[in-house]
């Protein structure tokens, strides 16, 4: 069940169980509902409180439901039936409360929450902003200067902060949301504590500074970008609309346009790219290595060292026992014993700037020595790239496994591998031509059966490479840009590879 409700003396609480996040599905938004009029209709139920089973609060949509007609009840539908509850209602947070979560909790009259607990408001990450209410409630409750900040940037925000600047009314030190969220309601039945219905608080006055701070700042960083100009548009439709419901419509609308974006439809592309790349397609029931040798110098040593108690994995010497060798630059591929699989570590050049205006004079060494994979290194990015030169797919998968194991990010490809083609290309082009070549390398790779899923390129050069976030990445650009009995016989190709 998703959603269920139990009273606990004048308390009622409607608890969300949809593992492993408690996202927001079109069962969990119903099951809000339901519970919550239950709860309303219980004469012994004097105060309420919505609270999340697991590890975390509601920490978003459900990505299930993304790309797909959107289901009744919408969540702003939702939460303004929860900020209408007749009874006193408690939002106790755990774990994050982003996205949607947080609209959930900002339509509550109260909200508790546990020390660690983080709160946020991502969708600019996904080219979108708030649909919900967040840029009409969050200002009324922190002012647009802090408003500004939290969601055009999508960070994290912890729960002093919040305490401090006005989203949480409390922060708990009970040892579970149900005891916080119980203890909080019986002290705002006591009078001990107050409600704030947060969409019946004044708007905030408007800010013209922060407001114009902000623009230029969006204008110097990311000028290209759609959904930050949106979000600053929204709230300050905040400040200047008549009611809560107007500020809602005009939230809703520029909400929609985003929607209609390219660069929204690229940002949930790369969403989807970076879940799960480090799987090998066809290989079922791997598991990690548990014996590995580390030969050779490197700093990313120490970071696998520090992990691998944690993981399970045993850091042995070069022996009989080693499954996975690991090889530093320059270290010596014999001492790796015969049986093991073999890993050599190679660096990647610096990355090319994001707007990709800059001349490249470095090349990547693709001198690799007859290992079974490699290991392609991203100094700022937030995924390496696990190559297969003469490996079997089971042991590519265990390897990268290993390294998920050992907080490792990677993406699997096959030999002769996607950074170093992408990054020879866009060497050798002119410095106003580096994205051109990035685009005309990408499909090259995809026909040469290099990738195992199209979207990994799209993930590395947007990673690694600088490629702009917002398209969606090289591949995806050049599909785009292509006549569509082009695109389709690229995609034949490329499942028959």
């Amino acid at each position: 069940m998703s959603v269920h409700y139990q009273r606990h003396g004048e308390v009622g609480v409607i608890s969300i169980a949809n593992p492993p996040v408690n996202a927001l599905s079109q069962a969990v938004r119903r099951g809000l509902l339901d519970a919550l009029q239950e709860g309303i209709a219980d004469q012994q139920a004097q105060a309420l409180v919505v609270m999340a089973e697991g590890r975390t609060f509601i920490a978003g949509a459900d990505i299930r439901e993304f790309g797909k007609p959107p289901q009744a009840p919408l969540l702003p539908d939702v939460i303004s039936q929860l900020e209408a509850c007749p009874k006193p209602l408690v939002a106790s947070l755990h774990g994050t409360a982003l996205g949607g979560g947080l609209e959930v909790a900002l339509g509550c009259h109260y909200r508790v929450a546990s020390a660690s607990t983080r709160v946020g408001l991502p969708e600019v990450k996904l080219g979108l902003l708030p649909g919900a209410g967040g840029t009409q409630r969050l200002p009324r409750l922190t002012g647009v200067a802090n408003a500004l900040d939290i969601i055009t940037s999508g960070r994290f925000v912890e729960a002093t902060e919040a305490h401090t600047i006005g989203i949480l009314d409390a922060i708990s030190d009970a040892a579970t949301p149900l005891e916080a969220g119980l203890a909080a309601a019986r002290a705002v039945l006591a009078g001990e504590q107050a409600t704030r219905i947060t969409g019946q608080l004044p708007a905030p006055d408007a800010d013209p500074q922060a407001t114009a701070t902000m623009q230029a700042q969006l204008e110097s960083s990311v000028p290209e970008l759609f959904s930050p100009f949106r979000i600053v548009e929204a709230i300050d439709a905040c400040t200047q609309a008549a009611s809560l419901e107007e500020g809602l419509r005009q939230e809703r609308a520029l909400f929609l346009a985003c929607m209609d974006s390219h660069q929204r439809a690229g940002l949930i592309h790369l969403f989807f790219a970076a879940r799960s790349p480090h799987l090998v397609p066809g290989v079922e029931n791997a598991a990690p290595f548990t014996q590995l040798a580390l030969i050779g110098e490197h700093p990313l040593f120490d970071t696998l060292q520090q992990a691998a108690q944690r993981a399970g994995i045993t850091l042995t010497p070069a022996d009989a026992n080693t499954e996975l060798c690991l090889l530093a630059p320059g270290a010596d591929a014999s001492t790796c014993p015969g049986q093991a699989v073999t890993l050599a570590l190679r660096p990647l050049p610096a990355p090319i700037s994001a707007a990709l205006d800059a001349a490249i004079d470095e090349h990547i060494d693709t001198d690799l020595p007859s290992t079974s994979l490699s290991l392609v290194l991203v100094e700022h990015g937030a995924f390496h790239e696990l190559v297969n030169h003469h490996a079997s797919a089971l042991d590519q998968q265990r390897a990268a496994l290993t390294l998920k194991a050992l907080r490792a990010s990677v993406v699997v490809t096959r030999s002769p591998g996607v950074l170093s083609t992408l990054h020879d290309a866009a060497a050798q082009a002119p410095a106003q031509g580096t994205q051109t070549a990035l685009e005309q390398a990408s499909l090259a790779l995809a026909q040469q059966g290099a990738c195992y899923r199209e979207s990994d390129i799209d993930l590395l050069s947007v990673e690694a490479l600088g490629y702009p976030r917002h398209s969606g990445g090289a591949h995806r650009q050049a599909t785009l840009a292509q006549p569509a009995s082009d695109t389709s016989s690229t995609t034949a190709r490329n499942a028959h590879s």
